[in-house]
């Protein structure tokens, strides 16, 4: 004699756990899925992040020579003793 309610039927449960698992692994996958695309997204908005400073990098460092040329020019700057 089995220990099991009458009308129970163990397949059935086995089923309707397994039907729930596959359920969660596909939201699962969904929201991996999701993640993966924001990743990437932050990644392009990154990288256009860092050639930004590095351009901007770039000018200041131009600004920096011309000020200096400026100052030499105008005797605004000390020459050091040697």
């Amino acid at each position: 004699m089995s220990d099991a309610p009458s009308g129970f039927d163990p397949n059935n449960f086995i089923h309707q756990y397994l039907r729930r698992l596959d359920e969660r692994a596909v939201r699962l996958e969904q929201k991996v899925d999701r993640l993966t695309d924001d990743v990437k997204e932050l990644k392009l908005r990154v990288s256009g992040v860092e050639q930004a400073v590095a351009i901007q990098s770039s000018r200041i460092d131009r600004v920096e020579l011309r000020l200096e040329r400026i100052e030499r020019r105008l005797d605004l700057v000390e020459t050091p003793s040697p």
